[in-house]
């Protein structure tokens, strides 16, 4: 591959991260598998992880909040 080609490839993905979110960029829109990069594939999964936890982590802090909200109107 060509240093153009690769170029425009990361450009693509800085467009997608910044004009449709990071989160839509690589959790929805794609795997990214033009990109031959171990290091960017490797902070992808971290991010995606993350991403995973904290959707758990707010989920489960809502959940505990109704449950003693509930618990405090009996």
């Amino acid at each position: 591959m060509n240093k153009y080609d690769e170029l425009e490839k990361w450009q693509k993905v800085q467009y997608r991260m910044r004009e449709e979110g990071i989160e839509y960029c690589f959790r929805h829109y794609s795997s990214f598998e033009e990109i031959e990069d171990k290091k960017f594939h490797e902070f992808r999964g971290i991010l995606l992880n993350y991403m995973n936890y904290m959707e758990t982590l707010v989920q489960i802090r809502i959940e505990d909040l109704e449950t003693q909200i509930s618990a405090d109107d009996e």
